[in-house]
């Protein structure tokens, strides 16, 4: 790590002047407390750096380049050498054999190719692995099961969002028993244990949940083992520091605040402690899986997904988890505020896990979440499959008040 350390800030410093501004000596950095001495970076800094300020390396260097979802606000862009795409399809294909897909896999990739980092990124792993690609791309849930019913597909990469869509197709479509999948691997969005868990119900597959950021390479970066218990982060590749989101402090190990990186190997586009907004913790110990790289827990949220109702803040993750715990609650829900004569109102959509649910539903998720955020919702509780589902990521927060 120390070696990664300096040649990063060293690097970043020499290739371009918004580092170098930062790093005014980067032959005293060499560990991770020397590396806390530096300011933090943010997203709003690599916007306004667009496009190549933050590239560190000669333009000719640059063999690709990819662009962020934009969900958050404008793209930001990320630029990539030889050995940056290498690098990422290495850490890819760790991935893989981490969820156990082997060359005989037949693996079909149906998020999105172009500027987003996922259709490429997912593809470039399978066939590092020497598995079998199937590109098929997002949408399209006739040439979906069409191709995985041909060709026998034995897993699906998917946002967790169309991976629920493609799970719940296929139960309608009664094809389930025609279907060779064993497992998915599901990321680009923050999702749950009750979507996890409705995915596995459906298609009777192990699922998967693997991380990444277009800034970070891509997804990629890290994902969760057999064990299920938190998402294995390569550390030969990037640090992770965890800060509490308000003072930047850092936090100790076990502790939720926000995730900062640090890249050890990136040539085009370093990051140095970079603020994600993910809200996660680092899980201590080791993992029964034998594994030596640690773990951080699957995402609750992002620091900068919150919203204030009647002046309590509330996380979507703490939503997610109040409705797993209600058997009669589905996976999906929705968030509407709006201001009205003066007054916030707060109501929470959530689908019923079947067609028949108790008249006392409503009255006990309001209370239940009431109990967990501080403040009691109106709650609607509507038919299975009324909310919208998305091939891409699934928006669930809908803050409809001026100012």
């Amino acid at each position: 790590m120390t070696r990664g350390i300096n040649w990063t800030v060293t690097h970043a410093a020499q290739g371009s002047a918004f580092f170098r501004e930062r790093i005014p000596d980067p032959s005293a950095i060499r560990t991770l407390e020397d590396l806390r001495r530096l300011p933090f970076t943010t997203k709003e800094e690599l916007r306004e750096s667009y496009p190549f300020g933050w590239t560190c390396v000669p333009l000719e260097q640059v063999v690709r380049i990819h662009a962020s979802t934009g969900t958050t606000g404008k793209r930001v862009i990320a630029s990539y050498t030889r050995r940056d795409l290498e690098d990422w399809a290495a850490m890819f294909k760790r991935c893989y054999e981490f969820a156990g897909v082997g060359p005989l896999d037949r693996v079909q990739v149906t998020p999105g190719y172009g500027l987003w980092t996922a259709g490429v990124g997912f593809q470039a792993g399978v066939e590092l692995l020497g598995a079998m690609a199937v590109p098929t791309g997002p949408g399209n849930l006739d040439l979906q099961f069409e191709f995985m019913i041909d060709f026998e597909t034995t897993v699906i990469c998917a946002t967790s969002s169309f991976g629920l869509l493609m799970a719940e197709e296929a139960h309608k479509r009664g094809v389930r028993d025609r279907l060779r999948l064993r497992l998915g691997i599901f990321g680009s969005e923050r999702w749950g244990d009750a979507v996890r868990q409705r995915i596995t119900d459906l298609l009777g597959i192990d699922c998967y949940d693997i991380y990444g950021l277009t800034e970070l390479y891509g997804p990629g970066t890290g994902i969760d083992c057999p064990q299920h218990t938190g998402i294995h982060y390569w550390d030969d590749y990037y640090v992770v520091e965890i800060v509490d989101p308000e003072s930047g402090r850092a936090l100790p190990v076990g502790e939720e605040g926000e995730v900062v990186l640090t890249t050890l190997r990136k040539e085009a586009m370093p990051l140095i402690r970079y603020r994600t907004r993910d809200i996660s913790r680092i899980v201590p110990g080791d993992c029964r899986c034998g594994s030596r790289h640690p773990r951080l827990a699957r995402l609750t949220g992002r620091s900068d997904d919150m919203v204030k109702v009647r002046g309590v803040q509330v996380y979507p993750a703490q939503i997610d988890t109040v409705l797993a715990r209600v058997p009669e609650c589905g996976s999906e829900y929705q968030v509407r505020i709006r201001r009205e004569g003066g007054r916030e109102h707060f109501l929470v959509r959530v689908e019923a896990a079947d067609d028949r649910w108790p008249a006392t539903l409503e009255h006990e998720v309001a209370e239940a979440l009431r109990a967990a955020i501080g403040v009691r919702p109106e709650v609607e509780v509507v038919a299975p499959a009324t909310l919208p589902r998305s091939e891409r990521k699934t928006r669930r927060v809908f803050d409809e008040r001026d100012g």
